[in-house]
């Protein structure tokens, strides 16, 4: 969820997939940024997520998310695990590190 919100604001595309490279998966993520404003759904968990550039809202989990763009990279915490990440994008993929766990992730991001 987080990997696709900050490719749409950082890339100001329609993402229609991700692919998620550590468990070589293709999840149902879809969001849209529209100026400040972020709207997606999670087809996997059947959950809504919203919000802003700065602040992201999980329905299912009804949980929130921080979100602070720089340029191509972005960082936040997500306040139900309880862990800061850091990411950045090249292109259409997505590295993200979760702090908590001090591992890192790559999505491939499908765009429409």
């Amino acid at each position: 969820m987080v990997a696709a919100a900050a490719h749409a604001f950082i890339c100001g595309r329609k993402i229609v997939g991700v692919h998620d490279h550590e468990f070589g998966k293709d999840m149902r993520i879809a969001a849209e940024a529209q100026g400040e404003r972020l709207q997606g759904f999670d087809g996997d968990r059947a959950a809504k997520f919203d919000g802003s550039s700065s602040e992201i809202y999980d329905a299912v989990d009804d949980a929130f998310v921080s979100l602070e763009i720089d340029g191509l990279k972005a960082h936040g915490y997500d306040r139900r695990t309880s862990s800061h990440y850091t990411l950045s994008v090249l292109g259409r993929v997505v590295q993200l590190y979760d702090h908590a766990s001090r591992s890192w992730f790559a999505y491939t991001i499908q765009v429409g």
